[in-house]
């Protein structure tokens, strides 16, 4: 076995695991062939579903980050958060992020509801990642913006806020896979 490992856009850590002339008998086999596609889908439905309460908990802090900045940071004497159109663009991102967490809400309530069918639960998973893939780009967007130059240093945690929800919103399918995977389920 053989590990390369590297560093993610977003800081995070991965890998590439390599085996070399590894040989398994009839006994490692875990299932039974062609059964192990709805468990694979089941799986990435689950992580998608924890993605999706992650990110919403990442635009929370965009969000909180990005109203203190705009309530100490003065320009011509005042805080800029003083300013309409400011004001205008965090409520964006507070109503997106509030959209957001009710989506990620209903999608932990029904990930693993037994009584919903598989094609339901795929519905309800595509449909949340497509609405908080949208409110991510749009919060972490802004808020960058909104800090102004220092919104992309590596000084500022809003920087790596943004560089998390772009990947995480690549994760498990991005929002153009999942609007076609719920046209294909409708």
């Amino acid at each position: 076995m053989s590990l390369k490992a590297c560093r993610t856009v977003d800081g995070l850590r991965a890998a590439d695991v390599r085996f070399s002339h590894v040989k398994l008998g009839p006994d490692a086999l875990l299932g039974t062939a062609g059964e192990a596609v709805p468990l694979i889908e089941e799986a990435v439905d689950f992580a998608t579903a924890l993605l999706c309460a992650d990110a919403v908990g990442a635009m929370q802090y965009a969000c909180d980050a990005t109203l203190e900045y705009l309530k100490t940071r003065k320009q011509f004497g005042v805080a800029i958060g003083s300013f309409q159109a400011l004001q205008h663009r965090m409520v964006d991102m507070v109503i997106a992020t509030e959209e957001a967490r009710s989506m990620a809400i209903l999608v932990a309530a029904k990930v693993d509801d037994p009584t919903i069918s598989t094609a339901e639960r795929a519905r309800v998973v595509s449909s949340a990642k497509v609405k908080i893939a949208d409110a991510a780009r749009l919060v972490s967007q802004e808020s960058v913006q909104l800090h102004g130059g220092m919104g992309m240093t590596e000084e500022l945690k809003v920087s790596h806020t943004f560089r998390r929800l772009t990947m995480a919103m690549q994760r498990f399918g991005d929002a153009d896979h999942h609007l076609e995977r719920y046209a294909a389920l409708a």
